[in-house]
Order: C-alpha cells, then structure tokens, then sequence
C-alpha cells in the first residue's frame, strides 16, 4: 500500500515538474526563434529568402502516440511568413501540408534522424520542392527540429535548405516516461534558402 501512495507521490511530483518545464520551454523557444539559426552567420553564399516568425508548424497525431508502436496517421501544416527574398521580392509568404499514414509510430520515433521531403507552395502559385535530412533533440523542455537539404526544383532550386523548428517538448518527455501521450506539437519555424 506504501509502495503504491509512493508511486502516486512521484508520478505527481514528475507531473509537476514537468509543468514547469512546459513555462520555460515556451521562453526557450521564442529565444532560439528570435535568435535564428546558429549557423546563420556563418553562411557563406548568397540568402535567396528567409522566412521567420510568426511562421509556425502544426502537428497531430492521431491515435496519441504512445510508448507502443501504433499506426499513427500523421498530419503537419506550416506556414511560412513573412518571408523576404532579395531576388524574388514578389515572394513573401509560403505554405506546406502533409496527411499520412505512418506505421508502428512511438513517441521515441519522433527523435529519429530520418529523411525530409516535402513542397512549399509560395504566394505566388508556384511550388519549391526540397529534399533533405531531419534532426531532432530535447534541450530542457525543448524540442529542436532541423531539416537541412536542397532545393531540387521549382523556384530557387540547386539552393541549400535549412528549416528549424522549436517547441514544448513536456508531452514527448511525459511519454518517454509513460505518463502521457502526445497528441499535437506546435513549433515556432524559421527558414532559410541559401544561394551556394
């Protein structure tokens, strides 16, 4: 009986904790957002278009994931803007969204090192498809997520990519532990397309 009040007292205090990392994490995340990419200052070629905040993904996932491996349908809205473009002034916003599903999902699967490609059809009508890699870590209460690749076609196409997203990482790290699940993820977004 003591064993179980004990149980309940830690999960408690975890939860507890967590919450307050929760408030940290949210003044994290607008730090790195207003801060930029780390590397911005070191690129070395040309910056076809930078998109920054309030640009902002969207996530849910649907059953919750969970510690069990479960088909997940998967769905991601981002909107980029503004965006500001020195060789293209007329493209000042973008957008991108995505719906699949995805097999035998886990909330530790979202810190895998796994391969990104998408499109962002910008204001104009036209489409930049990209293909890159996507990173993703949790620093305190933060979710860091990096996608660095190419722009294969449409507008600004042979430019370097990196996209970077920060967020809450409170519901990934309650999961990690079994004590919740994760249901949504919203992140701030920067973006970056760089001319080599």
């Amino acid at each position: 009986m003591h064993a179980i009040r004990r149980t309940e007292h830690d999960a408690a205090r975890l939860r507890s904790r967590l919450t307050a990392l929760s408030a940290a994490s949210c003044l994290v995340a607008g730090a790195l957002v207003f801060a930029g990419p780390a590397n911005a200052t070191t690129t070395s070629g040309l910056l076809d278009v930078t998109c920054t905040a309030p640009s902002s993904e969207a996530t849910s996932y649907n059953p919750p994931l969970t510690l069990t491996p479960t088909d997940v349908t998967f769905s991601s809205t981002i909107h980029y803007g503004p965006c500001i473009s020195l060789s293209r002034p007329d493209v000042t916003s973008g957008s991108r969204s995505l719906q699949v599903l995805t097999p035998q999902r886990t909330c530790l699967t979202l810190l895998e090192t796994a391969d990104s490609n998408f499109a962002i059809t910008w204001n104009t009508g036209e489409i930049s498809t990209i293909s890159g890699m996507r990173t993703a870590s949790v620093v305190g209460a933060v979710l860091a997520v990096t996608v660095t690749g190419t722009v294969t076609s449409g507008p600004f196409s042979g430019d370097s990519v990196i996209q970077t997203s920060v967020g809450p990482a409170t519901d990934i790290l309650a999961c990690t532990l079994g004590l919740g699940t994760v249901s949504n993820i919203y992140s701030a977004v920067t973006l970056e397309i760089t001319a080599l």
